[in-house]
């Protein structure tokens, strides 16, 4: 069961073997033993990719609430409630970068047993499917069998460089943004307008220029920084720039809506010990960074 489900989350038997210290053959091995004894396909293997059947993921999802129960019981048994092993979070690449190193940080200094692995990415990962204790998301949850648990709210910002400013001007409404060179994430505002929320708490969408995607945010950052054009941000990865200057809101009179953040974990009863524990920091230093 063990190898089985390091394969799933690893989503190949080259990278379980490594984790695991085994060669490739011995992990193909064990799971062709573990295949003919419950007499079902669980993997389905090419030269490319493996993949789940139905059967296969209903199989890792009670096969890791077992060796969850394994490790409890083990724990119990020898007296020593210091969480060990491996603690899995995805996380979208803002949130991961600038915010939980530190949240991080301290869980090691808590738990100096545990390990951590971080994986980023900025798309929906459901965490039963996907191998992860926690996933961190914005916005919208997608379906899966997992809790939700609501951590705080992500905002965003309309920016440019103060150097930008003084040779384009500002726009001054959101008729005049289409006239201002806009840079973007990829996948965002792909109908080319903007959603603002006014004063009057009403959202319009104002029409943008699009210019250049990226498919991360530091490009984008360092573009608007050097004055390329306007864009948006998370505040979190620019709140040191707003602070000092060398970043200017935009439109401040109007809201570009933001993302509410959520912890997604694997519905197992009783949550383990590790997930427990990273959730609680969470909850206990996500509120300073962001607002409710």
């Amino acid at each position: 069961m063990r190898v089985y489900v390091r394969v799933v989350e690893r989503g190949s038997m080259s990278a379980a073997a490594r984790d695991l210290g085994m060669g490739q053959p011995a992990v193909s091995e064990r799971i062709d033993r573990l295949e003919q004894y419950i007499g079902a396909r669980l993997l389905l293997r090419n030269t490319r990719k493996l993949s789940v059947t139905d059967v296969g993921a209903a199989f890792y999802e009670r096969s890791k609430q077992v060796l969850e129960n394994a490790a409890d019981a083990l724990t119990v048994a020898s007296g020593d409630q210091s969480l060990r092993g491996m603690l899995r979070i995805a996380a979208p690449h803002g949130v991961g970068e600038v915010i939980l190193p530190s949240i991080l940080s301290q869980m090691r200094e808590l738990h100096p047993l545990l390990k951590i692995e971080l994986i980023l990415n900025d798309r929906i990962v459901d965490p039963v499917t996907e191998g992860v204790d926690i996933s961190l998301r914005l916005g919208d949850l997608g379906e899966g069998s997992f809790i939700a648990k609501r951590l705080g709210h992500v905002s965003r910002v309309l920016v440019a460089a103060p150097g930008y400013i003084e040779r384009h001007g500002a726009p001054a409404s959101p008729d005049e943004l289409a006239d201002h060179p806009f840079l973007r994430v990829s996948g965002l505002f792909n109908n080319a307008r903007l959603p603002l929320v006014g004063p009057d708490q009403q959202t319009e969408l104002a029409a943008i220029d699009i210019v250049v995607s990226t498919s991360h945010w530091r490009p984008l950052h360092a573009m608007l920084l050097d004055g390329a054009g306007i864009g948006v941000l998370q505040e979190p990865v620019c709140a040191d720039d707003l602070a000092s200057g060398r970043l200017i809101r935009l439109l401040p009179g109007f809201a570009v809506p933001g993302f509410d953040l959520h912890a997604l974990y694997p519905a197992i009863r009783p949550v383990p010990p590790r997930i427990r524990a990273m959730l609680s920091l969470l909850e206990e230093q996500l509120p300073a960074i962001l607002p409710g």
